[in-house]
């Protein structure tokens, strides 16, 4: 079979690979779906020997169950079943593990695409325990997104306990941003979209924000609390850029909540004492979701027929892998999506 690897400063190669048989408790997953993420773009990007030409890409896998393990009972993985994949791994012992959250293993995890080989390819080898079912309603797109960017905003959402009627600041419309703001809105949020990109702003309009700022035009700080009269009750930061960073923070009114899920190579900076310690801020930090976090969101999206399929705006062969990556690396698009077998 063919797979993407990326091999360091923005080249990628498509490689003749085995195809893979499954051990005793794993499965083979024939992939229909595997999306492209902006996390994606640091390997991609990256000239380390550690991370680069090691192992096949894609961590948003997507597909049906091929063939299974010796030790795998049928009930869990029936051939042919429709499929997302937890796209970790670890010792299985620790607390971390045990509770579904695979990528906090003690022991360090597997990550899919970055450490373990990935979704980029027609066929993928994972263990059985990564599996979540993807009902017939969604499409093999809508698993691909969930298997990580929708799947991360749900997973942040959640974490902030977030209350219908409140007002949510979300920084950053990509396809994270992008998705929870029609995640937010579906939970009865008031969203104010804020990016300096006005197509994108656009695009969360579409998906429901109420209202949207670009930040590049207007202090997003006072724009916010001009349309909120003193500031949003939630904020999640999803741009990793510090000025958002630090926006999120000062955008916030007493008692708020900020979470950060977008990683960025620079610290933010604000006043501690003022904008957070006299204004009772909650700080969270969160990375990605838990297995059975994935299997809530993907059960919320079909509850709700929320329209993830709507953030892709580009669909590639695995022979146009390199071409994906140069544009995708422009960060000018919505989410992209690779299908090894051809439309979905």
């Amino acid at each position: 079979m063919k797979g993407v690897v990326f091999t360091g400063d923005r080249t990628l190669e498509l490689r003749e690979f085995p195809d893979p048989e499954p051990s005793e408790d794993d499965v083979v997953i024939e992939i229909k779906a595997s999306g492209m993420c902006g996390s994606d773009l640091h390997v991609y990007r990256s000239s380390d020997p550690a991370l680069v030409g090691k192992v096949i890409a894609g961590h948003e896998p997507c597909g049906v169950v091929l063939e299974r393990g010796a030790s795998v009972p049928e009930r869990v993985a029936p051939v042919g079943a429709r499929v997302m994949v937890h796209h970790y791994d670890g010792c299985r012992t620790c607390s971390n593990c045990m509770s579904g959250w695979t990528q906090l293993c003690e022991d360090g995890p597997v990550v899919y695409g970055k450490s373990g080989h990935g979704a980029h390819a027609h066929y993928m080898k994972v263990p059985a325990r990564t599996l979540v079912g993807l009902s017939d309603s969604l499409s093999f797109t809508t698993g691909a997104a969930i298997s990580c960017g929708t799947g991360t905003a749900f997973g942040a959402i959640e974490r902030m306990a977030l209350r219908g009627g409140a007002t949510l600041a979300v920084f950053g419309q990509g396809p994270v941003g992008l998705s929870a703001t029609m995640l937010g809105a579906a939970m009865g949020a008031r969203v104010i979209a804020v990016d300096v990109v006005d197509e994108r702003l656009d695009r969360a309009k579409a998906f429901g924000a109420d209202a949207v700022v670009n930040a590049d035009a207007d202090d997003p700080v006072e724009a916010i609390r001009d349309l909120t009269k003193g500031g949003a009750d939630y904020a999640l930061e999803c741009s990793g850029v510090p000025a958002a960073s630090a926006a999120a923070v000062r955008s916030m009114r007493t008692w708020g909540t900020v979470c950060f899920v977008g990683m960025g190579a620079k610290p933010a900076t604000y006043d501690v004492t003022n904008d957070i310690i006299r204004k009772q801020l909650t700080l969270l930090g969160s990375w990605t979701f838990s297995a059975a976090g994935q299997r809530d969101c993907a059960a919320f999206v079909a509850e709700k027929s929320l329209p993830v399929d709507e953030l892709f705006t580009h669909t590639f062969s695995l022979d146009e892998a390199d071409d994906a990556y140069e544009l995708f690396d422009t960060q000018t698009t919505g989410k992209a999506v690779i299908l090894p077998g051809g439309s979905n």
